[in-house]
């Protein structure tokens, strides 16, 4: 099954257990493959160089270098072709979308509400949550 997770899937997966840290134990098992592009990984140094984040990340006695390190060696990076405005509220999150339909994924994962707001799918793509995902993986 190939995946794109949306950042803050990505960031729950690398920080805490939970869903999103099964997501990622499943493409270290290649039970699932994962797909990002470089707008979601600078998406995710940006989050990860936060006063909020790196304070934390110090504390685990770590740092967002490492944390980039393990995830780009689970995630393939695609190279998405612009789209159009696809979500209203958060143009952000249309580089999700874009990298989905370049990695030919089969599901969205995100906990963002914009995402999740578009009906549960995007041209054939479905938008789950972690703990859906999760179970859609483990049928």
């Amino acid at each position: 099954m190939r995946l794109v997770l949306d950042t803050n899937v990505v960031l729950s997966g690398l920080l805490w257990r939970s869903h999103p840290r099964r997501l990622l134990d499943l493409a270290k098992e290649e039970a699932v493959s994962l797909y990002t592009s470089s707008a979601l990984l600078d998406e995710l140094a940006d989050v990860l160089s936060r006063g909020k984040w790196t304070a934390m990340l110090a504390t685990r006695q770590t740092h967002a270098t490492y944390l980039m390190q393990r995830y780009g060696v689970l995630a393939k990076v695609v190279r998405p072709k612009r789209v159009g405005r696809v979500v209203p509220n958060d143009p952000d999150d249309d580089a999700v979308i874009a990298c989905a339909l370049a990695a030919r994924a089969d599901l969205i994962v995100s906990g963002d509400k914009h995402l999740l707001g578009l009906g549960g799918q995007y041209q054939g793509i479905s938008i789950v949550t972690p703990a859906q995902a999760v179970q859609l993986v483990d049928r």
